[in-house]
């Protein structure tokens, strides 16, 4: 098993915005009109975690992905998830060894498309929940294990998934424990008038994405996850956390609430969105903006098995949910 690369210096937490906001507009350059999208992307990357795209067609969730992995200078796989995928094509496999065109006894083990920095895994839904689950060590771990054999995954990882909420037929959605491995599920939605004339003028997945270059490195990544981790919580924002969290357990409308891991993941992210913001100390504020996109996907509804009902507003009733929460429980002065 392969170590990954020492710690790079941690930057102090004005570099370390200027950073990430540098990536964020080089992103912007290839979705438009989309900057919140692209902020909890971003931060998701900052923060270790990984990204789940849940949108109808051409709305620009491979060009996201593409965009985060030119923009980092980091390797990129894709993963076109379909229903006779396997997971040896997803995480590798070991085969023969050939010395002089003969077996030689030995086995080599053959990477597959998750060693890459950002893995785009592409309608992940139209996969088996088999082929699915291959993913799970991956993104909580780090690594994947062939045949007894551990393989460390480049560092920074992040996996972006995408699938259709619209089309069921053919599609096996991700269940609970796949779900939660995800800390922020977005929507990009149609933009705007203006945004959407520019890109019709512009075209810009055709003409600024294959230009885009590195304007960080994978050790700068590293370094901004490292000064996630120094940002400061205080134990008022803890406390308010947890009692969002716990809310989520005791709603009338929730069978399942948000775990102890969906809390830390909240609040990792609420790190990242204080640090994107220049700051080395979270507030409430950075729990609220980041509650909806890390908890409602985690939120397993009465009277379904799914995050997905939809309220006559059109909101997906899990996200409404989270809402309310916000709405009611005091934040700390």
């Amino acid at each position: 098993m392969s170590s990954h690369p020492q710690p790079p210096p941690t930057p102090k937490p004005r570099e370390a915005a200027d950073l990430a906001n540098k990536l964020r507009t080089h992103v912007e350059r290839a979705l438009r009109g989309k900057p919140d999208v692209v902020g909890r992307a971003v931060e998701t990357l900052v923060c270790g975690g990984h990204l789940l795209l849940e949108d109808v067609p051409g709305v620009g969730k491979t060009t996201l992905a593409h965009a985060l992995a030119r923009s980092l200078g980091g390797s990129f796989g894709r993963i076109q998830f379909t229903s006779d995928l396997l997971p040896s094509d997803v995480v590798g496999a070991a085969t023969p060894e050939l010395v002089e065109g003969r077996p030689s006894g030995a086995l080599l083990f053959q990477k597959g498309p998750v060693f890459a920095n950002v893995v785009l895994a592409d309608e992940i839904n139209r996969a088996s929940p088999k082929t699915q689950s291959a993913l799970l060590e991956a993104m909580s771990e780090g690594q994947v294990t062939v045949d007894g054999q551990s393989h460390a995954l480049p560092d920074p990882f992040l996996v972006v998934a995408t699938q259709n909420p619209v089309e069921h037929y053919g599609t096996n959605p991700l269940p609970e424990s796949q779900l939660d491995r995800f800390h922020v599920r977005l929507s990009i939605g149609y933009p705007d008038p203006e945004a959407e004339a520019a890109v019709l003028r512009e075209d810009p997945s055709n003409h600024a994405l294959p230009q885009l270059e590195a304007v960080v490195t994978t050790d700068d990544v590293r370094g901004l996850r490292l000064a996630c981790d120094a940002v400061k919580v205080g134990e008022s924002l803890i406390a308010y956390l947890l009692a969002v969290v716990g809310e989520t357990r005791d709603h009338e409308a929730v069978r399942v609430g948000a775990s102890t891991r969906a809390a830390l993941a909240l609040r990792r992210a609420s790190q990242a969105h204080a640090l994107v913001d220049g700051r080395d100390f979270a507030i409430p504020e950075d729990v609220q903006v980041l509650a909806g996109p890390v908890l409602a996907h985690r939120l397993v509804l009465e009277g379904t098995g799914r995050v997905a009902l939809s309220t006559p507003s059109g909101e997906q009733e899990a996200q409404w949910i989270v809402d309310e929460i916000l709405d009611r429980v005091p934040v700390p002065l």
